[in-house]
Order: C-alpha cells, then structure tokens, then sequence
C-alpha cells in the first residue's frame, strides 16, 4: 500500500472505477454513505476525464459526493 492507502506504487497505475474503463484515473471522487459511514470518513472512487462526470452523477444522485481532487492529492487527505 502507498500512503494514499491504494494498494499502487504509482499515480501512472491508478485506474479508473467506471464499469469496464481500463483508462487512466487522473481524479479521485471522494465519497461516503451516510447511512454507513461517519461524517468525516470517505471513500474513494477514481475516474478518467471521460467517467468523472458520469460517475460524480451517480454518487449526487444518491447523496454520497463529497468532493472531486486530482488522484495526486490523495495521499494528502484526511478521512479515508
């Protein structure tokens, strides 16, 4: 695991959550369930420039989006 607490070496390995996208993540949608999850705790889903839409739809519609960072900012965040 990196210190991000991705089990990838590189920011170049991530890949992007969208149902069979093999591309390149270069963002991270952070989320939580509220029904599950504490408040301060969140969930990582990453996406390419071509699902990152798509997917922080998915996640609003549900009430689960938090926030959307570049996938370098990760490790730098508190809560996940």
């Amino acid at each position: 695991m990196t210190d991000a607490g991705l089990p990838h070496d590189r920011v170049e390995d991530l890949v992007c959550s969208a149902r069979g996208c093999r591309s390149a993540a270069t963002w991270g949608l952070l989320w939580n369930n509220p029904r599950l999850h504490s408040p301060e705790r969140r969930k990582v889903w990453l996406a390419c420039p071509d699902h990152r839409e798509q997917l922080e739809q998915f996640l609003s519609v549900r009430g689960f989006h938090r926030s959307t960072v570049p996938v370098g900012e990760l490790d730098t965040l508190p809560g996940r």
